[in-house]
This record gives structure tokens, C-alpha cells and sequence, in this order.
């Protein structure tokens, strides 16, 4: 149940052995794009997808701003896992994200946590 003082909703969705081929800039601009359509947020702007780190470091990430919050997504080009933060002052289906996020990846494991800021 949530609280009258609630502040906002973090979905954190952590999934592994994916098509890598998802993880390009393209296409996490894309997957920004298609998530803010289905959890029915409205995006401030395009993402940002940049290429950074070294070593086993080294991969993309994304920022999308959205009219509540934002989507933030790191992807683990090393050992194929990707990250994926959603948090919002207005609330969403956290299934609809969670789902949509694996079919996406097409990711074999799928960790989530799903929580509200108060």
C-alpha cells in the first residue's frame, strides 16, 4: 500500500544473458522511446546514449528525462547483463515495465525490485 506522502515509484529491473546486439546506441534510444509508450510517460526530449569506461567497464548508457523523473540504463557488455532504473513521481504498471524490458533484451534472467520514495 502506498502511503499518503508518497513521493515516487523505482522499479529497478537487473537481467542477464540478453541479445547483445540490443545494447547498441540505436537501440537503447529506441527501447527509451518504445518504455516511456507503454508505462504511458511523457519524455522530456530524446535520450542520451553514451559510450564510456575501460576494460570491463566499457559499455553504453542511456538517460531518458521523462515529465516525472527518469529512465537510466547501463549496460555490462562483458558478462551481457544490462541495468535498468525507472523511477517516477506518478506511478505505472511495474509488470508492464518489467516484462517490457525483458522481451526487449530478450533476457533469459530477470531480477526486479519494485519500490515507493516516500
Amino acid at each position: 500500500m502506498v502511503n499518503k506522502n508518497f513521493w515516487g515509484q523505482t522499479l529497478s529491473v537487473d537481467m542477464s544473458h540478453c541479445d547483445m546486439k540490443k545494447f547498441s546506441k540505436s537501440s537503447l534510444a529506441k527501447f527509451c522511446k518504445e518504455l516511456c509508450h507503454k508505462i504511458k510517460m511523457e519524455r522530456e526530449g530524446s535520450a542520451i546514449v553514451k559510450r564510456f569506461g575501460e576494460g570491463n567497464l566499457l559499455g553504453n548508457s542511456a538517460v531518458q528525462f521523462i515529465k516525472t523523473s527518469s529512465i537510466t540504463i547501463h549496460a555490462d557488455e562483458v558478462y551481457n547483463r544490462i541495468f535498468i532504473d525507472v523511477f517516477s513521481c506518478k506511478k505505472f504498471d511495474k509488470n508492464v515495465a518489467r516484462d517490457f524490458c525483458k522481451n526487449y533484451f530478450a533476457a533469459k534472467k530477470v531480477k526486479s525490485r519494485n519500490y515507493y520514495r516516500v
